[in-house]
């Protein structure tokens, strides 16, 4: 059945669900390309995969199916199912995406659930200040925001537009986020003491270049993505000397990582001064994320 048999007729959902799959499924693994069915489902007709198998005669009109064809045709040439829905998920709350802004990843929701952890550990202040450096659609700033209600959230991008997306997530969220337009590699001071310094900087070489997917590489923001092979650690470095002048006296400086840079990055935040330092794997048993003191 191609995409024109499809237009002229009226078929069930569940009958649409199968042929969506199979045009998909030379590009993607059957598991990723029934994903996308639900995602698309939930997102445009508030339908889950309980009330399709408990509704087998549901129909989608002519309309209907002519957008959902239109979403096949971008997701065949490999366009992130998030940038074609405009919004995705991030620890719990809902973000419009665009490619002015990175996509949101697991790894990433594991970075903000260790600092909510921490953070839940009494403090002497109980109005932290937090500081997330290249924020692009603000989901580390926001999702602190909405977990830490008492803390004061700043939030450093270098886009203007990335920021006008993380604004409006923010808006969406419902939390009150101080937005900085700001190179933080031409930064020289930080101006505030801040409690938690947090940062998913650049930190893919151009090396790795062939291990990216192509929904990535042709999609994604590459300012938020790629740094020179030469001197990958140049925004940790930036970063880690304002830390030390900016962060308070019990302060935490937390990281999302390069894999492969796991021991150079330590290494990085022991000459610096930092102490307490902690390198931890994510879900897929890769170093990610670093804790370190002041």
């Amino acid at each position: 059945m191609d995409a024109q048999k499809i237009i002229e007729e009226k078929v069930l959902i569940k009958n649409y669900k199968s042929e969506f799959i199979s045009q998909l499924t030379p590009l993607y693994d059957e598991g990723e390309a029934e994903s996308f069915f639900y995602l698309i489902l939930e997102e445009k007709h508030h339908l889950k995969r309980i009330d399709l198998a408990l509704q087998l005669d549901l129909e989608f009109s002519d309309s209907e199916i002519m957008d959902w064809n239109s979403i096949l045709e971008q997701l065949k040439l490999e366009l992130p199912i998030q940038y074609i829905l405009g919004t995705t998920r991030f620890y719990g709350l809902k973000f419009e995406v665009n490619d002015k802004v990175l996509i949101p990843r697991p790894e990433t929701e594991e970075l903000v659930d260790w600092i909510i952890r921490d953070c839940f550990v009494p403090r002497n202040d109980s109005t932290p200040k937090i500081l997330d450096i290249g924020t692009g659609s603000g989901c580390i700033a926001i999702a602190l925001a909405k977990n830490l209600p008492n803390a004061q959230v700043f939030a450093i991008d270098i886009s203007e537009k990335a920021l006008a997306t993380a604004k409006r997530n923010a808006e969406q969220n419902d939390v009150n986020i101080n937005f900085i337009q700001k190179d933080i590699l031409e930064v020289s001071d930080l101006e505030k003491q801040f409690d938690i310094i947090v940062s998913n900087p650049p930190y893919v070489r151009n090396l790795e270049k062939a291990e990216i997917k192509r929904n990535v590489l042709e999609y994604e923001p590459h300012l938020a993505l790629f740094v020179e092979d030469h001197d990958a650690l140049i925004f940790y470095r930036k970063i880690g000397e304002l830390a030390q002048r900016n962060l308070s006296k019990q302060g935490q400086l937390y990281f999302e990582i390069n894999q492969y840079l796991g021991k150079e990055t330590v290494e990085l935040l022991e000459s610096l001064g930092f102490s307490d330092i902690e390198l931890k794997k994510d879900i897929y048993g890769n170093d990610r994320m670093i804790r370190s003191g002041k």
